[in-house]
This record gives structure tokens, C-alpha cells and sequence, in this order.
């Protein structure tokens, strides 16, 4: 049988989509928000479709600071934007 991948919600468009899918963003244990290559990194994670218009909605209503309750730097933003 094969195994089912996870549904998670992306925070630009609300859309539920295999996690795979979706980029990982997470803040860590030192309240810095950073984008999860692998997948695994402690913390609280939300996610993001690859799509640019999705990434930028996120970013332009902020869901991003709302998701963490943190201010997301300019350096997580200029690296969503370069994905």
C-alpha cells in the first residue's frame, strides 16, 4: 500500500496541499524565523505554496508575523521573494 502524505494548510492562499508541496517556514527556539529546506527543524513551522503571487500575499497581509506572533525580518522576506 502506499503510504499517504500529509495535507498542510499554506498561510498565503488557504489552500490545503500535500506537504511537499509547500515550503516550511519555522521559528526556532531563539525566536528567528527561517526557511526549512529539509523539512524537520524544531519549532513552531507554517507554510507556504511555491507560487510568487502566494508568497506575496502572505507578506503583504503579514500572515507570516501572525502565524509566529514575532516581526519577520527583511531577510526572510527578500529570501521568500527569491524562491
Amino acid at each position: 500500500m502506499d503510504k499517504k502524505e500529509p495535507l498542510r494548510k499554506c498561510i498565503g492562499c488557504n489552500m490545503m496541499k500535500k506537504k511537499s508541496e509547500l515550503i516550511r517556514i519555522v521559528r526556532n527556539a531563539d525566536r528567528k524565523i527561517l526557511i526549512d529546506e529539509k523539512g524537520k527543524a524544531q519549532g513552531r513551522g507554517a507554510y507556504l505554496c511555491r507560487n510568487p503571487e502566494c508568497i506575496e500575499t502572505a507578506l503583504k497581509k503579514k500572515r507570516i508575523e501572525a502565524a509566529f506572533r514575532t516581526e519577520a525580518g527583511e531577510e526572510i522576506r527578500s529570501a521568500l521573494r527569491a524562491l
